[in-house]
This record gives C-alpha cells, structure tokens and sequence, in this order.
C-alpha cells in the first residue's frame, strides 16, 4: 500500500479509493523475488500483511501456497475476491487494523508490500516482534520498509529507519535479498522523493 496523496492519507475512504485501482497493476517486484527465492510453496503457509487488492494473495496462491491476507480496510474481502476471481480453499481473510492484530499463525512466509510504515512505531514493534515469533524454521520476511529520507519521514503516525536501524531489525535472520530505494519518484497521486529498503529475510 502506498499513500495515495502527496502526503499520506490513512482513512478508511481513501485507502478504499487506492485499493480500487489496484487490481490491475504488475505484482510487486518484492512478491515475484520471493516466490523465487522460497521455491516450490508445496502448500506452505504465507502471510500477506496490508493485502490491500490482493494482488500480492493472487500471485502466492497460484504459486500454491496457503495464504492468510490480512488488512484493516473494510472493503477488503470482497475486492480481494474479486481480484482473485471468487472463493479459495487456500486462502483465509482476515480484516483487521495492525494495531489490532495480536496472533499470527505459524508460517513460512511473511509479506508485507509497502504496508509497515503505516502505524506508529510502538505498533512496528509490537508487529515485528509477532512476525519474528511466527516464522517456521527457515521461513522468510519479505518487507518493504521506508527510510529517514523519505519525505513522509516525520509523519507522527508512520515509521522510518535509518539503515542501520533497519539492518538490527534482521538481528540473527539471513539476508537473501537487499536493495536501496533513494531517489524521486511518483506516488499514486504525484511526485514524492522515495527512500524504501526492501528485504528478503530468512530465520534459521
């Protein structure tokens, strides 16, 4: 989920309005890295965290794994649905607001698309802690996680990192992937400068 103002907006009504025109956009980089990485899914379990149209759910379904999409907008189940084109025995939904959000099940797959940064940082942590004790042995955290040179950075109720924050976060998991975001770029509704790490993590 990315904010779809030029600053973020964070209401139901306007995430409702960007998860709208999400159905049809190319599945993140971030979602395709894993899928590779983690190999044949087997019916594993994967979470998607802030699923928001579901595109990201598609994707990890169709590669054959069970899948727990999880996201605080109201109207989420029935566009995820119709994204994915109705009912799926794999997939389990759950609506809730991360600050909300306090089990997880046991998992191999932990995804999360542009969707952390978007509560307080005592809720991140909270958060983390949770995905951190759910993964299996091996499992994986694939994260999109904004920088303290986005130029949201500041905004009360969203989290940044410098990068040494962010390598801590990985204490004890094993870096499979990492790539730096810094440069200007669009958001959904204009300009904006992006500052994003994205991460492929794997538990021991």
């Amino acid at each position: 989920m990315i904010g779809i103002m030029s600053t973020p907006m964070r209401s139901d009504e306007h995430w409702a309005t960007y998860n709208s025109r999400q159905a049809a956009r190319p599945i993140r980089d971030l979602c395709r890295r894993v899928i590779a990485i983690a190999g044949p899914a087997a019916g594993r379990v994967a979470v998607d965290l802030g699923c928001g149209a579901g595109r990201e759910t598609r994707e990890f379904l169709e590669a054959g794994w069970r899948v727990l999409a999880v996201d605080g907008e109201p109207g989420t189940e029935a566009r995820l649905l119709r994204t994915i084109g109705g009912r799926h025995r794999a997939l389990t939904i759950k609506i809730t607001k991360f600050h909300n959000l306090y089990d997880l099940p046991g998992t191999d797959l932990v995804f999360a698309g542009y969707s952390l940064p978007f509560q307080p940082r005592d809720s991140f942590d909270r958060l983390w802690t949770l995905i951190r004790r759910s993964l299996h042995p091996g499992g994986r955290i694939a994260v999109d996680l904004f920088g303290d040179h986005d130029s949201w950075a500041g905004q009360p109720d969203m989290t940044f990192f410098s990068e040494p924050e962010v390598r801590a976060l990985f204490d004890g998991l094993e870096i499979e992937y990492w790539a730096v975001e810094d440069a200007p770029g669009q958001a959904f509704s204009g300009p904006k400068h992006w500052h994003v790490f994205h991460v492929v993590a794997r538990s021991a």
